[in-house]
């Protein structure tokens, strides 16, 4: 595949900034990967791992990047903007991969500089893990990306923007959507927040109850627990972040779960097997969409490495 661009910065080396860079270099998505992270020990890392040109100041890091990617939770995008733009050269495309994007737009469109092209999106993709070791070149591949284009953005050049910006995540395997960003967060907040809210909850739920002692929930811990617990496991700092900043959608479709468990709670309670059992076997359809969307394996996840 012809490469996309000549250079691109990272702006934050977790599993997915660490995982784009492996992704751009493997697939020759870019000539040539800059890197920067907050933190220094995460730098020095990444230098051990040759991610790319990691480099200690913010604005150096994205200096003649063609796309800057920033790959930091969604309560340090502003901050993250702040620290390099000025570094950023005109007609530069900055896009970001948080998993909350009305906040997002909102709060960089009024940071970033008007000569550069803001095409904001968010990867469908990741794991438990975090950090520059986790990243790995194949975490996209047949996984979504959706982009949500600024719809009241019309500079000349702005499209050609977002097509490269879709080029560019597609070279690295994955298939792109565009949907509208308030859109997004409602759908994000069904498929991906509400499920590790739930995850969160139900771990701490076990680990606080009286009846069972700890280690027994360990010790037993049966594939629907152990598949919480891997939820779970996710980056703390990150998910914070994204109830604080898509609350609104989260607490819509929350109320809608609420009552749905109430009823459910009444049928347990009245011995309804029939309203049960719909429920059930709606669901387990639901899965099998899941899979023929190739959006995951029938293979039993016991011991899976991702």
């Amino acid at each position: 595949m012809a490469m996309i661009y000549d250079r691109i910065a990272i702006i934050g080396i977790g599993l997915i900034g660490a995982s784009i860079a492996r992704a751009a270099r493997e697939f020759g998505a870019a000539n040539t990967i800059q890197l920067y992270d907050a933190n220094p020990d995460v730098r020095a890392r990444a230098r051990e791992l040759d991610l790319g040109e990691v480099i200690d100041d913010p604005e150096e890091a994205v200096a003649k990047a063609e796309l800057v990617v920033l790959c930091v939770p969604v309560g340090a995008m502003a901050e993250a903007v702040t620290a390099c733009k000025q570094g950023l050269k005109i007609g530069a495309i900055v896009t970001d991969v948080g998993s909350v994007k009305q906040a997002v737009v909102s709060a960089l469109t009024e940071l970033l500089p008007t000569y550069v092209y803001f095409v904001p999106g968010h990867p469908l993709a990741g794991t438990e893990h975090s950090g520059p070791d986790a990243g790995f070149a194949s975490l996209f591949h047949n996984r979504w990306q959706i982009l949500t284009p600024l719809p009241g953005d019309e500079r000349e050049g702005y499209g050609a923007a977002v097509d490269q910006v879709e080029e560019f995540w597609r070279a690295l395997g994955a298939n792109v959507d565009r949907m509208d960003p308030e859109r997004h967060d409602v759908v994000l907040a069904v498929v991906s927040h509400l499920p590790h809210l739930i995850a969160f909850n139900i771990v701490a739920m076990a680990e606080d109850l009286e009846s069972v002692t700890e280690s027994e929930v360990v010790k037993y811990s049966a594939s629907g627990f152990r598949d919480f617990t891997r939820i779970a496991a996710s980056d703390p700092t990150m998910w914070r972040d994204v109830f604080l900043n898509n609350r609104e959608a989260v607490l819509e479709v929350l109320g809608r779960f609420s009552e749905d468990l109430a009823a459910l709670q009444r049928a347990i309670r009245w011995g309804e097997g029939d309203t049960l059992y719909d429920l059930f076997d709606r669901a387990r359809r639901m899965r099998r969409e899941v899979i023929e969307a190739g959006q995951d394996t029938p293979a039993p996840n016991w011991g899976r490495e991702n």
